[in-house]
């Protein structure tokens, strides 16, 4: 990771504990260092990347950045764009849109051309003073040493604070930068891009950007094998995808957390899905095995339930997203590489990324009144990934959890707060009163 800075712990540690403080230091050395001075607190590959910008005619005071293209045009290359298909996922995961909400969620293409920008109207009218819109060149020869510039040019992970930029007016800014790769040939296609004022940063944006990079790639490589079209930057063409009429599948995404269950076949247009699809789907992905017509039927319908309505559900299902099922017994396709978003959250905590598992899980399995089977799937991913937040040992992601609707009633998620961080700990007053007015709500 490019960590930005060589600052010795004391100064560091002030990041995070005294944003303003550590800005003001960094803001001195780098008016030392521009002077010709080289400051400690500066590191020597940001020296590096600052003596390039100076050489390629970046202005400190005052510059502005190369504009490749116009927003609307950018807007058009985005949507021709192959991480056109992962921004709705990263979006949810990682964009703030609400009124108050402080950072920007960027993503450029693989020469720092911004291309996505999504945030609240307050956070893109700050941007929009730097002129960090779509089209705008944000590598280090658009705009100077950033993040996003950083991350180009190490391929690493990078996060930029305060004075860490060269240019002045980017002093009051935080940014957090990965490159993300295609999955199949390495190369990199873009960076995801996480900024907002000094105050907005915290000890979990590198996690979550690179949480974000991560969903990104599992998702380009759940479309399956490049497509010319995909290999030129551009999403696959519809005519490859089964649902148009074509051949068997490559690739199956489910996202079944939440109430709008919806699919996407080789990495086409997101397709919505009835309940009982979703559920059909969810059934199917939980047992290699599969599933015989009377077994589902059973699953679906209880005693009442008849064969002859699922294999009618079943032709429907191909019907819509292809030849992605196979019958005798019900099951994917041999063909098939299915990933579903709740397999995302179970994989992060195998992995023991309780943090990035929580950041993957924002809603329940399919909440709506369901079958007794998928009941059970969803209140065990619930309680898996509760057990995992509550043996982290970390107050601040407990805290995170008991704020969801997943986990609100957690009590003994709540008690772990208390015992670590004390009952005088404001984040746990906030919680006991989150919970005090949830139990008022049920007993109403």
């Amino acid at each position: 990771m490019a960590q930005g800075t060589g600052a010795g712990p004391r100064i560091h540690d002030l990041r995070f504990s005294s944003p303003a403080e550590y800005a003001r230091a960094l803001r001195e050395a780098h008016e030392a260092t521009i002077s010709g001075h080289p400051d400690p607190h500066i590191s020597p590959s940001l020296v590096k990347s600052w003596q390039r910008s100076l050489a390629l005619g970046i202005d400190p005071d005052q510059h502005r950045p190369i504009h490749r293209h116009d927003v609307g045009e950018a807007r058009l290359l985005g949507a021709d764009h192959r991480l056109a298909a992962v921004m709705p996922a990263l979006s949810q995961l990682l964009a703030d849109e609400t009124t108050d909400g402080q950072h920007l969620l960027i993503v450029t293409d693989h020469l720092g051309e911004v291309l996505w920008r999504i945030g609240s109207r307050k956070a893109l009218r700050q941007a929009d003073a730097l002129e960090f819109v779509e089209g705008a060149d944000w590598s280090e020869s658009g705009i100077g040493t950033n993040a996003i510039s950083e991350a180009l040019i190490t391929e690493a992970p990078a996060q930029l604070f305060s004075a860490e930029h060269l240019v002045r007016t980017h002093h009051d800014w935080a940014c957090t930068a990965a490159p993300i790769r295609d999955p199949f040939t390495g190369d990199v296609l873009g960076v995801l891009d996480v900024s907002g004022p000094i105050q907005s940063v915290t000890p979990d944006s590198l996690r979550m950007v690179r949480c974000g990079v991560r969903l990104a790639e599992e998702l380009l490589k759940s479309a399956g094998v490049r497509s010319p079209d995909a290999a030129a930057g551009r999403p696959m063409s519809a005519s490859v995808s089964a649902s148009s009429g074509g051949g068997l599948p490559r690739s199956l995404t489910l996202r079944l957390l939440g109430d709008t269950p919806t699919a996407e076949v080789d990495g086409g247009a997101r397709l919505s899905l009835t309940l009982r699809r979703a559920e059909i789907l969810a059934l199917l992905a939980s047992r290699s095995g599969g599933w015989s017509a009377e077994e589902l039927a059973y699953e679906l319908h209880g005693e009442d339930g008849a064969a002859a309505s699922v294999r009618t559900e079943m032709h429907r299902i191909r019907g819509v997203l292809g030849k992605v099922v196979e019958p005798n017994p019900y099951r994917f396709a041999a063909g098939v590489r299915v990933v579903t978003d709740a397999s995302i959250v179970t994989g992060h905590l195998r992995d023991g990324q309780v943090a990035e598992a929580l950041a993957a899980y924002p809603a329940r399995l399919l909440p709506r009144p369901a079958n007794f089977p998928v009941e059970l799937m969803r209140d065990e991913l619930n309680e898996a990934v509760g057990a995992s937040v509550r043996a982290s040992g970390d107050p601040d992601l407990i805290m995170r959890w008991c704020s969801s609707d997943m986990g609100a009633a957690d009590l003994a998620a709540a008690a772990a707060v208390k015992g670590l961080a004390g009952a005088d700990d404001p984040r746990y007053q906030l919680l006991q009163a989150r919970m005090a007015r949830l139990d008022r709500e049920l007993r109403a």
